[in-house]
């Protein structure tokens, strides 16, 4: 008989992961895995946190879903909650389901306020995979004959003079950028480039939006990375980390935006299990002081890798911010990640051909950093 498959879309591990705790995985023969890839950036607070698993029950037993043509006191509590958080309480909050959608609907606000049509994104980037973000993601591979509507100029990101000039023509709409690239190598945004990014953006009357889905949510030691450098969006958009694992996105919009009925809209979105998975997120991050944590155990797998580096040849260069770090080889990183998933027990993310991308759970500590180092140098002298 005929059986439906599934569409190949991924090169996958041979591994089915059927448990999970805190930073760790299990298999269904078994076998604990050392978890350094967070379901890529999405586990912000570990796997199956009790308070977390907790309020999600509890939710799902009052009411899992009712559309959005109702008041959701959730939703209230959840943006009070952000803004508190992050110190944007006069920002408004958008809720939708993934980062693909607070891109997309990211983009849309800027075009509405502006009346104009044109992008500027970083080479690089990495932004989603519908017709707006994925357009302003610089890799002719996902983009669509479709998606491919001339929106979007590609700029390298920290090249300040490039992106003023093309402002100055006085047709963008926005500028999108991550603060720290992820998809693209872990690249930092400086802050003499984000300053003077915001400062031309307000000259010639562009929105500055910062795509924080994979870096922000606590994850580089400061609620969002943008931070580290000073700036303040006027759009800032988020996903990931916001519901460990529930799918779950969100913008936050300035003040200087108005809502108009009509212009976005969503079925699924800020339902009330995600705003209960997001409550609960926002719970354990606070009373585990995990922003904090992720600043301080990211420093210290950063100096135990660079201390690796004075002795291993084939790690180039290692960088990045809390616990959002890429070790940058002179090799296909292909061997070493399957030596390390496959006989050291242990998943990493990756980036272009030949970057290790780290993106732990921002409950990882000091002694899993240890145990990493050590599985690390194990996969380098066994390949």
């Amino acid at each position: 008989l005929n059986k439906m498959t599934l569409f190949d879309v991924y090169p996958l591990f041979d591994i089915n992961i059927v448990q999970g705790r805190g930073c760790s995985v299990w298999d269904d023969k078994g076998q604990e895995y050392l978890d350094l890839y967070g379901g890529h950036a999405v586990i912000s607070i570990g796997h199956c946190h009790p308070h977390y698993v907790e309020k999600l029950t509890e939710q799902l037993n009052a009411l899992g879903f009712y559309s959005n043509s109702v008041v959701n006191d959730l939703q209230r509590q959840l943006a009070e909650r952000i803004g508190k958080a992050c110190g944007y309480g006069d920002y408004q909050l958008f809720l939708i389901n993934s980062g693909a959608e607070a891109n997309e609907n990211a983009l849309k606000l800027a075009s509405f306020k502006t009346g104009r049509t044109r992008v500027l994104s970083a080479s690089k980037a990495f932004h989603g995979r519908t017709s707006l973000a994925v357009e302003a993601t610089d890799n002719p591979k996902i983009i669509a004959p479709i998606n491919a509507n001339n929106h979007v100029t590609y700029l390298p990101l920290n090249d300040l003079e490039a992106w003023e000039r093309e402002l100055a023509k006085g047709d963008v709409c926005a500028c999108i950028i991550e603060c720290i690239q992820g998809v693209g190598g872990i690249k930092l945004a400086t802050e003499e480039f984000a300053k003077g990014l915001q400062a031309a953006c307000r000259k010639y009357g562009a929105v500055l939006i910062c795509d924080e889905i994979q870096c922000g949510y606590g994850r580089s030691g400061k609620f969002f990375a943008h931070q580290w450098i000073g700036i303040r969006p006027d759009i800032i958009t988020v996903a990931k980390g916001i519901g460990n694992g529930f799918p779950m996105g969100a913008v936050l919009i300035s003040p200087d935006f108005k809502p108009e009925y009509g212009q976005l809209g969503t079925t699924f979105g800020g339902n009330h299990l995600a705003c209960a998975a997001a409550l609960a997120v926002l719970d354990v991050i606070e009373s585990e002081h995990l922003v904090d944590n992720a600043h301080e155990a990211g420093e210290y797998l950063m100096a135990k890798l660079k201390e690796l580096q004075a002795e291993e040849p084939h790690i180039k260069e290692v960088r990045g911010r809390g616990l959002m770090i890429g070790i940058d080889l002179d090799m296909s990183h292909k061997a070493l990640r399957q030596n390390l998933v496959y006989t050291q027990h242990c998943f990493t993310g990756c980036a272009s051909t030949n970057i290790l991308r780290l993106l732990p759970p921002l409950c990882f500590t000091k002694s899993m950093a240890d145990d990493f180092i050590e599985r690390l140098k194990k996969a380098f002298a066994e390949i």
